[in-house]
């Protein structure tokens, strides 16, 4: 397929055949992919850590062997295992200590000798790297549940926590979701100290540089610096040497808020938040808490750590948690680019499928910081009451709309009104919204000692923004309309990089927040001549690579924030590129017909593309995603957007996203 020179326009244009063709075969590829009861679920792999942790818990608790489950996590283990020795938190990265000692300690648990070649090259390289010592705190806890490190290797975190009020500067209702769900269990482990039961005896002293009984000093996160990191220094020691001293009762009292917060927020066979590291947490704290194993709040959370097991002939790995939502959510935008009849019903059954699970009756944790709202978001995962997120209900939003008006009726109509409600109460004071919960930016947090990942917080960020504003806009709002929309505007254009592009959140990077942004604004009717759409028009054809497409490294997130760093070009990243030209009014630009050339020449013959990248993000520097999905959807949804466009020469994007 090749592209044809238009001799009146001098604008590259595609065959409208082979575009059709591209699209036929992408579209038919994705309805085979559809479940029976109308949604889609790819797969959502993080790196080794979680695979590793999952073992470990076994171990932990001692349970039964399953030894043809632990021979195909330690297959996978040793597959993503990096050149360098270590496991990286991306395909190709760094080395990750963490990430490493978890994957060496379950190698070895599992049976892998210390002799054997990768055992060997992984000690080294961890070694070289400062040894376990250099672990983070979350590794250091489970090291502790093992009784490899004291317990004073990790920052002291009272259950007392539970206790101080909403006024006081740590509150739990000042940390993010995945933060509060993962530490309230953690609390309960640190206030009982269990230990693992290890039948098999399995230590890792030799990762250590010297015994780890003397280490004294424990690394701090490269983002915490003075005089915050001094001050919360200074109050860990105090803690370390008062809290065994606190009130007996007010202990007890603790840890019995602390196990009614899980379990008010247990979430079924979903689990508690609905994410590996609190499921995982919230099985060690109900054994710490001597529930039987009969127990069924123990049965149902330890169950619910399986269901995100993927397990394959040879290999198996844990997922960190599921996205129907955001799959489905997306791919019938994409059926509904891609036009058709059947791509339309198709999309009206995941549509109805999601209706059902939009969250109307439960006031989450978020209601913390906005009593007077409203429920009406749906989560991330299957089912997660507690944890509507803002992005999921934008995009669910924005695909009801857009298929009612095709189809002419109202059958999302409620729904839709009920979304768009919610979402403007989670606005925060600067202009943008967070994932989760308004006015989640208490900065200092991320200085003590216990948040060395610096990802406690859930502050607004542009990305998220941005798919709020194409919200708004697509269901016709502008700035002159609703202030919602104008604070939106105006938080987004002075959060635009110098260069002109956007910092891009949950998705790796820049590219992914111009994308977001570029579609929001252009939502809300700012023109494509406009100066922050220029600039961002600029930057993204200055960064494309010499084959067509785009490309971008997670060590975009270094700590310096020295911008985006190129890599070979990948699908979704292409994707967003176009996308984000297109609502720029670009659609005309060679730049995008280069794009476009580029997913077109790397599409399979099965009608789909693929991608090793990790184009996702969990924790920028912490904890990257390679969204299985990403490569399939979003590469159809560009092509058929800009075969539409040129069909209707060139005419303006006039969808939300």
């Amino acid at each position: 397929m090749s592209l044809i020179p238009n001799e009146n326009t001098a604008t590259p244009r595609f065959a409208a055949p082979d575009l059709d063709e591209a699209v036929r075969i992408g579209r038919a590829a994705l309805l085979t992919r559809q479940r029976s009861d109308g949604h889609w679920l790819f797969e959502l792999e993080a790196d080794a850590t979680i695979p590793a942790e999952y073992i470990l818990l076994r171990h932990y608790r001692g349970e039964a062997d399953d030894l043809a489950l632990e021979s195909k996590i330690a297959a996978y283990l040793r597959r993503i295992q990096g050149d360098h020795g270590g496991w990286p938190l991306f395909q190709g990265g760094a080395i990750d200590v963490s990430a490493s000692v978890k994957a060496y300690f379950a190698l070895k648990m599992v049976g892998d000798s210390p002799d054997l070649p990768h055992m060997r090259r992984a000690r080294d390289a961890i070694q070289a790297n400062g040894g376990a010592a250099k672990s983070n705190v979350f590794t250091r806890i489970l090291l502790a549940l093992y009784g490899i490190v004291p317990w004073r290797a990790v920052p002291v975190m009272p259950v007392e926590i539970m206790l101080l009020p909403k006024w006081f500067p740590f509150h739990l209702s000042k940390i993010s979701y995945w933060a509060r769900t993962v530490i309230v269990p953690l609390l309960i482990l640190q206030a009982l100290k269990p230990l693992a039961r290890n039948p098999r005896r399995i230590g890792i002293d030799e990762l250590f540089l010297i015994p780890p009984e003397k280490v004294r000093q424990w690394p701090k996160g490269p983002h915490q610096r003075a005089p915050y990191s001094q001050f919360f220094g200074g109050i860990d020691r105090i803690l370390r040497i008062i809290s065994p001293f606190f009130p007996r009762r007010s202990h007890q009292k603790a840890l019995a808020q602390a196990e009614k917060f899980v379990t008010e927020r247990l979430n079924g066979e979903d689990g508690l938040g609905a994410i590996y590291p609190a499921m995982a947490n919230v099985v060690m704290a109900f054994d710490a808490l001597g529930y039987p194993a009969t127990h069924p709040a123990l049965l149902v959370a330890r169950e619910a750590i399986d269901k995100l097991l993927v397990i394959r002939e040879t290999e198996a790995y844990c997922q960190p948690c599921v996205s129907p939502i955001w799959d489905t959510a997306l791919v019938c935008h994409t059926l509904l680019e891609s036009d058709g009849e059947l791509a339309r019903q198709k999309a009206h059954e995941g549509l109805a499928w999601l209706k059902q699970r939009q969250i109307l009756d439960v006031q989450g944790d978020w209601a913390d910081g906005r009593p007077r709202v409203r429920p009406g978001g749906w989560a991330f995962q299957y089912a997660n009451q507690h944890y509507p997120d803002l992005d999921d209900t934008a995009v669910v939003v924005m695909a009801m709309d857009r298929e009612q008006s095709v189809a002419g009726h109202h059958d999302f109509a409620a729904a839709i009104e009920r979304g768009r409600e919610w979402v403007e109460g989670l606005q925060s004071r600067n202009g943008g919204w967070g994932a989760f919960d308004a006015d989640n930016d208490y900065e200092y947090l991320n200085h003590i000692p216990f948040s060395d990942h610096g990802a406690l917080l859930d502050p607004p960020t542009a990305d998220v923004t941005g798919r709020c504003l194409s919200m708004f806009g697509q269901l016709g709002e502008t700035q002159k309309t609703s202030s919602a929309v104008a604070r939106a505007v105006d938080y987004l254009l002075r959060t635009q990089e110098k260069d002109g592009s956007w910092y891009g959140r949950w998705g790796v990077n820049y590219v992914y927040g111009t994308w977001s942004v570029l579609c929001g604004l252009n939502a809300v009717g700012v023109k494509p001549e406009a100066q922050p759409m220029r600039d961002a028009v600029a930057w993204l054809i200055s960064i494309q690579n010499e084959d067509g497409g785009w490309g971008e490294d997670c060590v975009s997130y270094r700590l310096d924030h020295s911008g985006y760093k190129r890599i070979a070009s990948a699908a979704s990243q292409t994707a967003w590129a176009v996308l984000g030209l297109m609502a720029a009014g670009e659609s005309h630009n060679p730049a995008v017909a280069r794009g476009v050339q580029w997913l077109v020449d790397h599409q399979a013959a099965d009608g789909l593309w693929t991608e090793d990248n990790y184009t996702g993000t969990g924790f920028p520097r912490v904890f990257y995603l390679r969204y299985h999905g990403y490569s399939k959807f979003f590469p159809l949804w560009a092509v058929s957007r800009y075969r539409n466009l040129m069909q209707s020469n060139g005419g303006a994007v006039i969808h939300g996203m």
